[in-house]
């Protein structure tokens, strides 16, 4: 585990940091090793994408004492969890909406009322689904990763997911009156970070994909950060 900040009455963030919205906002990200944990990335690339400074701590998975130091920061047991002062927070999709209210400045959602609240509930149909995909697809950030013969719910988990995708790149084609955006909702947004761990997997296993999907993929592994986090998994 990566060596934690001791203040002399308890374990804190090494930094304090003055976001956008000139508060000091320390956090600390614990996150499980970027080549195994998908959900560590969700929550680790929206405080990127977002340019929120956090110290990091890694957890190695698999090992014997791994739970026991995740249940040191975290009563659920489970990576990401996101400390502050005040609060600690796990779950990726509950991180997400953590931080999109104590940064209101930024775009953590579509501003939209409506593309919000699609993007809320694209978000935690990946939150919530695909556990077929997600178990013959396992995670894994190393490069041309053998694809296994799916089976049929696992087809349609991927199917669904490309239509997901296709939808909303197609009707912001459609119905957008000014220069769509690169990702799901136009601009960056915790959507898109939800699903950068299905991109990871889809080109790691070289998943069949129509262009519109493709070109989804691509964009998002193509993120500066996204390099940074295969680049420590050791497959960059």
């Amino acid at each position: 585990m990566a060596r934690l900040v001791y203040f002399g009455y308890g374990f804190m963030p090494a930094f304090y940091s003055t976001g956008r919205s000139g508060a000091r906002m320390p956090y600390r990200l614990i996150i499980g090793d970027k080549n195994l944990s998908s959900w560590s990335l969700r929550a680790w690339l929206l405080l990127r994408q977002f340019e929120l400074p956090f110290e990091l701590v890694t957890i190695q998975l698999d090992q014997p004492d791994t739970q026991a130091r995740i249940l040191a920061h975290s009563p659920a047991g489970r990576v990401p969890i996101l400390q502050t002062q005040e609060q600690t927070v796990w779950e990726s999709l509950a991180i997400m909406e953590f931080i999109a209210e104590r940064h209101p400045d930024l775009p953590v959602w579509p501003r939209d009322t409506a593309l919000r609240t699609r993007a809320r509930v694209l978000a935690a149909e990946m939150h919530a689904g695909f556990a077929d995909m997600r178990r013959e697809l396992s995670f894994n950030c190393q490069p041309q990763v053998p694809l296994p013969a799916l089976s049929t719910a696992a087809k349609a988990d991927v199917a669904r997911i490309a239509d997901i995708w296709r939808e909303a790149r197609q009707s912001q084609l459609e119905n957008s009156e000014s220069p769509p955006g690169d990702y799901l909702f136009g601009p960056f947004s915790a959507a898109d970070a939800m699903f950068a761990p299905v991109a990871v997997r889809f080109d790691r296993y070289s998943v069949p994909l129509d262009n519109i999907c493709r070109s989804y993929v691509e964009t998002l592994l193509q993120l500066p950060a996204m390099a940074a986090w295969l680049a420590d998994a050791g497959a960059a």
